[in-house]
């Protein structure tokens, strides 16, 4: 009896060890289609009464065997690490021409403005035209005394009228030979004088009115009446304002962008539009700013457009290739540029290429992009988790998001 209690506690003992220190190894054998040892445990840890209480021992059943993993699960792990496939979104770009233009800021200037200025000395007798009036060509602005600048005329076609005689007799009597040829050819000489004598004496007298050079705005009052006027003194300052000018300064980067007679709009600080076309391009940089001076020639029929004004200017240039894409897509190398990361399918599986870019415009509908192929499959999420060469399964999505 001894004995059998003995080998009893060995079989209980041995069954303690297989369930908690080598359950899985058990449970694998449980599991099996024959269990021999399982059974054995079984029976070792059951008391002799409860095998006597127990019914007939029926037919061990097999479990069904464990579901085996899907292959490609299997395969996926079986995939060395550099061949392991990162899970990224990309959408298919085609390049397209867009119209692209040389931005500046610049200044409304006037096309002409003129200090209009006396060239003889006298007071002014007419009544000033008031700033801000407009003006034709040939206005009058200033109007001197003549002073005695009539009597000088009229003195100087006495002496003509004198010279004619006198010229008039020394030829004939030098055609006729009783003058010498000295005398004719100083009656010609006075002659000639008297005639420059009379024509300074009007020139003086017409320069008494002083008159617009051309058709603009009164910047300032014409001079008042009574005014001394000496020669260089100012009567008025008129400004030319239709058309009017556009003046901006271009990088030396982008000046072979801009060329004569293209078409250029401006936004003025006033939200007023308008639009007209470059007339001018420096061909000498500014020495401090390296710019160089653009301008353009805008219609301003209502005088609505003032001299000063700040614009802002918009230069049409050549078309440029570019693709629209979100801005979302745009990342970093390690070298700090910004690009995108393209699908390159040269090789199985595709890898990740990075490919720096250039932002050509910004709208609401994304972002325009030169500097890519003209044909790219552009990776827009999961873009920051794979570098050059990381291997992907790539998804594919239509239209920019």
């Amino acid at each position: 009896m001894r004995i059998f209690s003995l080998l009893t506690a060995l079989l209980v003992a041995g069954a303690l060890y297989l369930f908690v220190l080598e359950r899985p190894a058990l449970m694998a054998t449980v599991n099996a289609p024959e269990g021999p040892v399982a059974r054995m445990a079984v029976a070792a840890i059951s008391s002799p009464a409860d095998d006597a209480a127990a019914p007939a021992p029926q037919p061990s059943v097999a479990p069904p065997p464990s579901v085996a993993p899907p292959p490609a699960t299997v395969a996926q792990r079986s995939r060395p690490a550099s061949e392991r496939t990162v899970a990224v979104v990309a959408v298919r770009s085609q390049a397209q021409s867009i119209d692209s233009g040389v931005l500046l800021r610049g200044r409304t200037e006037a096309t002409r403005q003129v200090d209009v200025r006396s060239e003889t000395s006298g007071l002014v007798v007419s009544d000033p035209v008031r700033k801000g009036s407009f003006v034709a060509a040939g206005t009058l602005l200033c109007e001197l005394a003549p002073g005695t600048r009539l009597a000088t005329l009229a003195e100087a076609e006495a002496r003509l009228a004198e010279a004619r005689l006198n010229f008039r007799a020394a030829e004939q009597l030098s055609q006729g030979g009783f003058a010498s040829e000295t005398r004719a050819a100083a009656a010609r000489a006075a002659l000639q004088s008297a005639e420059a004598g009379v024509e300074a004496a009007r020139r003086e007298i017409e320069r008494l009115r002083i008159t617009a050079p051309f058709a603009g705005v009164l910047e300032t009052d014409a001079a008042e009446t009574g005014t001394l006027l000496q020669p260089g003194g100012l009567c008025a300052t008129v400004v030319q304002l239709d058309p009017i000018r556009l003046v901006g300064f271009v990088p030396e980067a982008e000046v072979d962008r801009v060329r004569i007679g293209a078409i250029a709009g401006a936004r003025l600080v006033t939200g007023r539009e308008v639009v007209g076309e470059v007339t001018f391009i420096a061909r000498s940089a500014d020495d401090r700013t390296r710019t160089f001076r653009v301008e353009v020639e805008v219609p301003n029929p209502g005088l609505a457009i003032r001299d000063g004004q700040t614009a802002e200017i918009l230069i049409a240039a050549s078309g440029t290739s570019a693709h629209l894409l979100p801005a979302s897509a745009m990342t970093l190398d390690d070298r700090g540029r910004l690009g995108l990361r393209l699908v390159d399918r040269s090789v199985e599986p595709p890898v990740a290429r990075f490919h720096p870019v250039q932002v050509v415009r910004d709208t609401v509908q994304g972002v325009w992009l030169a500097g890519l192929p003209d044909s790219a499959e552009v990776i827009v999420i999961g873009q920051e988790y794979v570098t050059d060469g990381t291997a992907l399964a790539v998804t594919q999505r239509e239209g920019v998001q």
